[in-house]
């Protein structure tokens, strides 16, 4: 029998999604075990103008001494320097308020403080608003870093819904892209032995197969479509944490994502990109789903050709034969990667460039 290296754990001990529950805030807390402590608010520019500063008022009128960092991008840099300034007023409570950025920088900080993290999303564009991991730039490469499980995590629905379109679409492509990433990881538990878990898998497929069931009611802009996306994610960052790595989220679709992030001029949202990755790498795994999932993303409004992410054909291509150094996971991709002609056939076969 295989005997595989134990992993702990750690999952969220609360999570709130509902409408108009922001103001709740310290009840939840208190809930917790935090009724009255120190806490660090770590948000975007964009988003404290438009909510965090109301949370901030909510937690000071509650009897919290609050104080807040507003960060503008998700850098290994800006992460330290945070982290610097938050242990020096030695909070109990980290909370992330916002998109990716801020929620990645907050976890980072949380995990090298060693305190609780809250996650309050405002957008449902990526599953990193519930997940253990942090994406930060300033490394040579897209790196995502073990951090620290949200303790809670806070999902108001109302303000999730008064998000760009377009984000909410991103969340879909990063949940579909699931499909691929369980394929993967399958494959290299065959392949390269590597440890597998079914449960976390069919949690993340589960997710996927949510939002493609009821694309048609997340793309009318009914509040009932963002919660089902919004649950969606936390069950792939749950996933996650169950499995103790990203690999039941993130396989080739997402190498494919991280390379374009590298080589495009201005690259498109992570789902997107996930999205569009998910097709192709359905169609190398010679999975007939590609196309079903093609036609979901058309139907959400998502991105399903280079020229509608807004980036030129040969930047498509030559991520596709870069995508598997990356980082060193096997997946579909295998060892040596796809070579131009293969990479120019693949998308062309699956009309992401003409």
């Amino acid at each position: 029998m295989e005997t595989y290296k134990h992993h702990v754990i750690e999952l969220p001990k609360k999570v709130v999604v509902g409408e108009g529950i922001l103001d709740n805030i310290p009840l939840y807390l208190e809930e917790l075990g935090f009724k009255k402590k120190n806490i660090a608010v770590i948000t975007g520019p964009t988003v404290y103008s438009k909510i965090s500063s109301k949370v901030v008022d909510i937690l000071i009128d509650s009897g919290y001494d609050v104080q807040y960092w507003i960060v503008d991008n998700a850098s290994k840099d800006l992460a330290d320097k945070v982290k610097a300034e938050v242990k020096k007023v030695k909070p109990k409570i980290i909370i992330g308020i916002g998109g990716g950025k801020s929620i990645d920088i907050a976890k980072y900080v949380a995990s090298k403080t060693g305190k609780p993290f809250i996650s309050i999303p405002t957008a449902a564009s990526h599953d990193g608003i519930t997940s253990p991991f942090a994406s930060l730039k300033g490394f040579n490469r897209p790196t995502s870093i073990k951090a620290v499980t949200p303790t809670a995590i806070i999902a108001d629905i109302s303000v999730i819904a008064n998000a760009p379109r377009r984000l909410l679409n991103s969340g879909v492509g990063d949940l579909i892209g699931k499909l691929v990433a369980v394929k993967d990881w399958r494959l290299a538990h065959r392949l390269k032995g590597e440890y597998y878990g079914e449960y976390s898998a069919q949690l993340a497929l589960l997710s996927a197969k949510h939002v493609m069931k009821y694309h048609e009611l997340i793309a009318s802009g009914n509040p009932e479509g963002v919660r089902i996306v919004v649950e969606g994610l936390i069950s792939s960052g749950v996933a996650m944490c169950i499995a103790g790595s990203s690999r039941p989220a993130s396989g080739s679709e997402h190498l494919f994502s991280h390379a374009l992030d590298i080589l495009a001029p201005k690259p498109a949202l992570h789902g997107e990109q996930v999205g569009i990755g998910t097709i192709m790498m359905l169609y190398l795994y010679g999975d007939p789903r590609w196309k079903k999932v093609r036609n979901v993303l058309q139907k959400i409004g998502a991105p399903v050709t280079a020229r509608e992410l807004g980036i030129p054909d040969e930047i498509i291509i030559k991520a596709l034969t870069i995508a598997h150094t990356i980082r060193p996971r096997y997946t579909i991709l295998g060892e040596k990667g796809l070579t131009w002609e293969a990479a120019e056939k693949l998308a062309r076969a699956t009309g992401v460039i003409d």
